[in-house]
């Protein structure tokens, strides 16, 4: 049985293009434009701020310091953006177009000179600086107004990005590339954001099953009977307490005479209530609509896929169901048997998001679609573990594998996003923990070290296949507008996965082993 709360509401993220994002070679911004003004802490002011003194700026509170911002009224709104030693990354960049941004949040149209906000800075390359400025703009504007009668937020209509004229092609690119990633970030936030009776699991599928033809992605969703079939246990398990079914949604993108093949598990707790281990009722509890983030996050990168060219076939696998309690649910003690025939006990019902990837784990080392082996690799994406927050803060994910090419390719997936990971090690020592009395083993181990535990629990179910774990819980969503994340969810993991598979090499010796 299915609640509907809104039967008018579509759940489906609205895709236009709405944002138009150009690149010029020195024509002046049109009236009513607000203008960035990059400053540095030291050294001389821009030209264009007439008789703007340092000191004057200081009287007002403005240094220079990172993002720190002034706005300058005018017929063309200037505003001044902190870069305190200068920008020297495009992750300053993007983090200064944003700054920027948010001052300006009343004016549509907005101009970046490019050349004056990577004065000094070689190693950014025009294309590279479009794609950070655009990227900048748009997930800074970025608001989640669906379920809002009158939304507050003054839309971005257009930015107009200055380059000199033997960059402007390359700076073209680079939009390009900013308006497929920003794209992919904005649709797994609003996925994410979408209250949990606004988005179950099967209305999910609907959404997928909606949009991924228009991006050359192909879908197949499992219903509870199929998922019986398959022996999804962990899924079914994690479900057995809802009035809702689940649903496993594999998607798949085929380029011609692909290179590789690259398997994407994405874990979608629709709302996690922690099942029987009830969560306490306090603010994280009200962030569960957040622990689909995983699931979002694989789909909302695949939508790029086509677009970036990948020339890499990747499968997504997302696991959704919500966790809740219910006579029906699943009870501390029982033991659950995941697809493939490994049985688990469940020692908390609140560390579900395990048993729901393992299913996912193991279906995708079964693939044999691309020249009949497994993928070249596997990666998952979950909001695993409290964990992780305690150890890593808001800001930077926990990663875990088995196979350092492929922490090395996410690694640089992350430094191109800017969306933080740090390495975790697969510590075997600490598999004991997971030992059970009844059954192969249990879905939790001790007090400590619970994300390499999580870790050590899903490498159970990769059968050796070169593997990848990005552990979320903790960059799952911002609490304020910060830079380029605003508040609510965070998309984080989209644009991550997306570069990923844009720049993924399978590993020779996989190659030959697979």
């Amino acid at each position: 049985m299915s609640v509907v709360i809104d039967p008018a509401f579509d759940p489906v993220p609205s895709l236009a293009e709405q944002v138009s994002v150009r690149v010029v070679t020195g024509a002046e911004p049109e009236p009513g434009t607000a203008v960035a003004r990059f400053v540095t802490s030291e050294g001389e002011l821009p030209e264009g701020l007439g008789d703007t003194t340092r000191e004057a700026l200081a009287a007002a509170g403005f240094t220079g310091a990172k993002h720190q911002t002034l706005a300058l009224p005018g017929a063309r709104l200037q505003v001044l953006v902190g870069t305190g030693d200068g920008i020297g990354s495009t992750a300053q960049l993007r983090d200064a177009v944003a700054a920027f941004t948010r001052a300006a949040r009343e004016v549509a149209d907005l101009a970046v000179d490019l050349r004056e906000a990577v004065a000094g800075a070689e190693r950014i390359s025009a294309a590279d600086a479009a794609l950070a400025a655009t990227e900048g703009a748009i997930l800074a504007r970025y608001r989640y107004d669906a379920l809002k009668g009158e939304p507050n937020t003054v839309a971005l209509a257009s930015l107009a990005l200055t380059a000199d004229e033997a960059d402007a092609e390359a700076a073209r690119a680079g939009v390009e590339r900013g308006l497929i990633l920003a794209r992919s970030a904005s649709v797994a936030r609003d996925l994410a954001n979408t209250p949990p009776r606004h988005l179950s699991a099967e209305k999910f599928a609907e959404v997928v099953e909606r949009l991924a033809p228009d991006f050359g992605l192909e879908t197949e969703v499992f219903d509870r009977a199929q998922l019986i079939e398959l022996g999804a246990g962990g899924l079914l398990g994690v479900n057995a307490g809802s009035v809702e079914e689940p649903r496993m949604i594999k998607i798949s993108y085929r380029p011609a005479d692909p290179e590789g093949h690259l398997a994407l598990i994405g874990k979608g707790i629709m709302y996690d209530s922690g099942g029987i281990s009830l969560k306490p009722s306090n603010a994280m509890h009200a962030a569960m609509k957040f622990d689909m983030m995983g699931a979002g996050s694989v789909f909302s990168s695949m939508i790029a896929l086509r677009d970036l060219g990948v020339q890499t076939a990747v499968t997504g696998w997302l696991m959704c169901t919500d966790n809740m309690p219910s006579g029906s649910a699943t009870k501390l003690g029982d033991v659950l048997t995941i697809r493939g025939g490994k049985t688990v006990e469940v020692k908390n019902t609140d560390a579900e998001g395990r048993l729901v990837m393992a299913d996912g784990l193991v279906l995708a080392t079964e693939d044999r679609t691309i020249d009949e082996r497994r993928p070249d690799a596997i990666v998952d994406i979950a909001t695993l573990t409290g964990a992780a927050m305690a150890a890593l803060g808001t800001r930077t994910a926990a990663m875990l594998a088995n196979d350092d090419e492929v922490a090395a390719q996410l690694q640089a997936a992350a430094d191109a996003t800017d969306e933080n990971i740090w390495r975790f090690p697969l510590d075997h020592r600490y598999r004991e923990q997971l030992k059970s009395n009844v059954a192969d083993l249990s879905n939790i181990g001790g007090q400590y070290a619970g994300v390499i535990l999580a870790g050590l629990f899903l490498n159970e179910f990769v059968d050796g296949t070169p593997w990848g774990h990005l552990d979320i819980a903790g960059t799952m969503q911002s609490e304020s507008d910060d830079l380029w994340r605003s508040v609510g969810s965070t998309g984080f993991g989209a644009r991550l996965l997306a570069e990923y598979a844009a720049r993924f090499t399978p590993s020779a010796a996989d190659r030959e082993g697979a």
